[in-house]
Order: structure tokens, then sequence, then C-alpha cells
């Protein structure tokens, strides 16, 4: 199966820059992206094997951002153990481990279907840390069909976890898919497609305006660190999560009914605002 990266539309290109440049101006979205950005509460960098990185990325599924103390205990042990470690567990070790997050038997048939594919893609000569060994969307797609429990968003976030955070993904959630796209007047096909249909929208964007991104970093004063020569891409997400989380999920009597027509979005001067 293969899902065709049809260009975005000039409407769309526009309507995700000035959206994006609009919720970079947000104080409350600027203080979640600064306190995410360079270190990840979910994904933390300190965590050394891609494997463990992506185990990560599995079992961050249905929890709360009120339990990501608890989250992130469970994926320090985890780590402390070592993959080869878990793997060798046995269910009820693995059930106990993940207890504080719950849904034990979840987790732990993805966990033992991440080892099996990742034993399989090493045998092909696949590594996905690396952008030569194969395709991005290719590994996304293998990675959704072949690990139990895992969606595109899924799949989407274990590779960007493996290959850092400037790799050039940009994860697309369940929220973005129902509540940010109808705000930026993006058309989505139905079911789980729509996640990487909203991932290639949002990639081709910032591919065609990195600079004017850049420029929006620079402008709003952010303090974060981008590496040279790498498309925002990992910041443009945050931007766009931190937002629907504040502004979408509710949703905020500040948003404007008459988006994505009204470009300001929040705080415009429309009379009325009730969703």
């Amino acid at each position: 199966m293969t899902i065709e990266r049809a260009k975005p539309k000039a409407i769309e290109v526009r309507r995700v820059h000035q959206l994006v440049a609009r919720a970079a101006g947000l104080p409350d979205v600027r203080a979640d992206v600064e306190a995410n950005h360079d270190e990840n509460r979910w994904w933390p960098t300190s965590i050394a094997d891609p494997r463990v990185r992506m185990l990560a990325a599995g079992w961050s599924t249905r929890v709360s951002y009120r339990m990501v103390d608890t989250y992130a205990r469970v994926i320090t042990a985890a780590e402390a153990r070592g993959f080869d470690d878990l793997v060798a567990s046995t269910d009820a070790e693995l059930a106990s481990l993940v207890r504080p997050i719950g849904l034990p038997q979840t987790r732990i048939d993805y966990v033992r279907s991440l080892a099996e594919l990742l034993q399989g893609w090493e045998k092909q000569g696949v590594d996905p840390t690396t952008a030569e060994s194969a395709d991005i969307d290719a590994l996304i797609l293998d990675f959704a069909a072949r690990v139990r429990g895992a969606s595109y968003k899924v799949a989407q976030c274990a590779l960007l976890t493996a290959r850092g955070y400037h790799c050039g993904i940009i994860p697309v959630d369940s929220g973005m898919v129902t509540k940010l796209a109808p705000v930026l007047g993006i058309t989505l096909p139905s079911g789980a497609v729509a996640h990487e249909r909203m991932r290639h929208v949002l990639e081709a964007v910032v591919h065609a305006r990195a600079a004017e991104f850049r420029a929006l970093v620079a402008d709003n004063e952010y303090q974060v660190t981008i590496p040279e020569g790498v498309e925002p891409t990992w910041w443009v997400h945050l931007v766009l999560i931190y937002f629907k989380r504040l502004y979408l999920n509710g949703p905020s009597p500040q948003l404007c009914r008459r988006r994505p027509v009204c470009t300001k979005a929040v705080g415009c001067a429309h009379p009325t605002r009730i969703v």
C-alpha cells in the first residue's frame, strides 16, 4: 500500500503559514513550545537507544498530560532495563512495569511486535534512524501495518523519535485531524489515512516556506535551538500541537467562528466568537 503525496493547494499553504504566525505570537503557546522544544518531556533526548525511543512513542498513547510524570518514570525504568532485556521479559514482568500507565496487554503487544519488526528490518538492511536506508513514508506504512497497536500517528512519532526532533517528520495526532484541519479549511479523507495526508500537507508547507517559518522563530524571539540547514518542522509541529491543545480542545471562547476565513483566528474583532 502507498499513499501518494499530493501537492498542497496554495490556499492550504497560505492558511497554515497564517495560523502558525498567529499561534506563535500567543504567550501561552510560546511558553509550552519553549518548554518542550529542545528537550521534550514525552520523548527525551536522554534516551540513547533508538529502539527504546520508539518504545516510548508507542507507550505514550492513551496517557494524559496529567500523567506525564508517571509515564516518564515508566520510560526511565524501561530504559534502565534495556530493550533486549524488555523483550526477553515475561508478560507478567512487563505488565508490572507498565501498570502505572494502564493498558498492560496493549503495551506488551506493542513491544513484542516492535521487536519483530526491528528484527525484520535489520535482516533487510533497513536502519530506521537514517534517511538513506529507506523512504520514510514506506517505513511509516510498514510500521503502522506490522506493529500491534500502532496507528499512523504512532508510527510517525516512533520514526520521529528514532531519527531525532529535526528529521523533517511532523507527527499528526487525532486532534490535529478532527480540530486543526477544519480550522485550516483542509479537507481530509476519512479513516486513519487522514493522519498521513495531514502530515504530507504540513511537511510540504514547511518545505515551501522554510525561511518564513524560521523568520517567525526569530521575530517572536523564541528561545529554542534549531540546527542550521534544517527546516523548522519540529517547531511548527509544537506550535500547532499546543495551539490545538490550548485553544481547540474545549474550545476556547476566543476562537472566531468565521475561521478559516478569518486569518486571525484568535482575538479578532468579530463580535461573535461562539463555536
